[in-house]
């Protein structure tokens, strides 16, 4: 007997759809919901600017670190289970973290955040790939969910802005206790249990201590280049080990019997391409949100909500675009040609940003570029994410899942670090020649650096571009998103 439960119907997977979106908008904003809120919380709490960076870097190294592991236990303990524990527990460090009175335990909180968040994303894309296996359904339900995943960071900091100058910057964490019940309510009505036929599946332990090693070493070695510079030997020593767990992961997995991410996952040409197209959209995008927000915030003066208000029209757009790309043009044309292009309007609207100044308007200057960038994530982003988990192997939705957020994670780490690092080397060289230390100055070297950052931001779409076009198939060769997953996704021994 293969369900435990009856099938959902149409309207019982839509409201399915509005329960993992739910979830999956509460882990991506929890990534920059806490940074606008940062200043009120350390003359709160009293900690300094050199440990400022721990509220961020906690929760992205448990998140990014844990992220296949999550996803392979998804896939072992059920996903209606792991998602429901997944809200809980992130709903109790959320509360924990609102409530902090030290630093230290703020910090601790973030992390475990970042503990069931790692579980929480994979699961809740797991769900949505059995769930929706009719094509056009599923075309819809990813086009909604990709534009959440674009659109998080940018959600999270407009509520942030609004919540700290509202209420107080412990709202920004106890926001996520209402949307988790919600989530959670949702999830025991219209989430199946599905019931496992066959053996028990192992966990494949050394596999999961290789990859998390690899992966924790991964983000902070490039958390800890963003924040001391790449002449640390820690950052080197941090990258080098991760190298070297990576590729041991990579061998293990070749010959262990139960391979936590069994390699023709990643392997096929499709889904490698949909996995680094989620990388690099990720390492640029965090680039827009940081230096975007430095600009408006440091250069024009505006508020923390202000900020986030001047990030809608590029929410609006990924949302117009992510719904026109699945429903009309992914059909039609493919992620080979897709992708492509929303890597080229990447390359637009980050060149564009280039060209503003301490004088620039929001409506002629900086709300086109953005509008452009929104247009190019919501092409990139569902199309990757649904080709990143088409035809997958029921048995292993929740670890192909959970590639797609760690491609994301490890992108936006290394995009946040090296074009800081590049940004700050570029503000320091125009400060050495320019001697004069006059307010204009200052301002100028600012805006050369933002300039460096974006030039470099429009180099990374170019190479996704590139990669793009080669490693997609062309339409009717292979797996094509016209089709319904495999028969082995609906079939095979699994958990649901």
């Amino acid at each position: 007997m293969p369900s435990t439960a009856p099938t959902p119907t149409n309207r019982g997977h839509w409201l399915t759809l509005v329960v993992v979106g739910l979830a999956q908008l509460m882990v991506v904003l929890d990534a920059t919901v806490v940074n606008v809120a940062l200043p009120s919380a350390q003359a709160d709490l009293g900690f300094s600017d050199g440990q400022r960076q721990w509220i961020i870097t906690a929760y992205s190294l448990a998140f990014g670190s844990l992220l296949l592991l999550g996803g392979r236990l998804s896939d072992l303990m059920g996903r209606k289970r792991t998602f429901i524990i997944g809200l809980i527990g992130f709903a109790l460090a959320s509360a924990l973290g609102g409530a902090a009175g030290t630093f230290e335990l703020l910090v601790a909180a973030r992390a475990l955040q970042g503990v069931f968040g790692a579980l929480l994303a994979p699961t809740a894309l797991a769900v949505l790939t059995t769930t929706f296996t009719v094509p056009k359904e599923r075309a819809r339900a990813f086009g909604v969910f990709g534009a959440i995943a674009g659109a998080g960071g940018a959600v999270g900091l407009l509520l942030g802005g609004i919540l700290t100058e509202a209420l107080d910057w412990r709202w920004v964490l106890y926001i996520n206790v209402f949307i988790a019940g919600f989530a959670l309510v949702g999830a025991l009505r219209y989430i199946p249990r599905i019931a496992r036929s066959g053996p028990r599946p192992r966990l494949d332990v050394p596999g999961t201590v290789l990859v998390s090693g690899g992966l924790f070493g991964l983000v902070y070695g490039f958390s800890h280049a963003e924040s001391d510079g790449w002449g640390s030997p820690l950052t080197w020593g941090m990258l080098a080990a991760a190298v070297v767990l990576l590729v041991a992961f990579v061998l293990w997995q070749r010959r262990g019997a139960h391979p936590l991410l069994p390699l023709s996952i990643v392997l096929d040409r499709n889904r490698g391409a949909a996995y680094l197209s989620v990388m690099v959209a990720g390492a640029g995008m965090f680039g827009v949100f940081l230096f975007v927000t430095y600009y408006l915030q440091t250069t024009l003066e505006y508020s923390p909500i202000q900020t986030g208000l001047s990030f809608l029209p590029m929410i609006g757009m990924l949302v117009l675009a992510a719904q026109l790309g699945t429903n009309i043009f992914v059909p039609r044309f493919g992620p080979k040609v897709l992708v492509p292009i929303g890597m080229t309007l990447g390359v637009i609207g980050m060149i564009w940003l280039t060209f503003l100044g301490s004088s620039s308007t929001y409506a002629a200057s900086i709300l086109p570029p953005l509008m452009v960038m929104g247009f190019a994530m919501g092409t990139i982003m569902p199309a990757s994410m649904q080709t990143a988990t088409l035809g997958v192997d029921r048995r292993f939705a929740g670890v192909a899942s959970a590639t797609v957020n760690t491609s994301q994670q490890v992108g936006g780490s290394i995009g946040t670090a090296l074009l800081n690092t590049l940004a700050a080397t570029a503000a320091a060289d125009y400060l050495a020649g320019h001697p004069a230390a006059t307010p204009d100055v200052a301002v100028d070297a600012a805006l050369a650096s933002y300039a460096t950052a974006y030039w470099w931001g429009a180099g990374f779409f170019a190479v996704g571009a590139v990669i793009s076009a080669l490693l997609f198939r062309r339409r009717g060769n292979g797996l094509s998103l016209s089709h319904a997953p495999a028969d082995e996704e609906r079939t095979g021994a699994g958990v649901g």
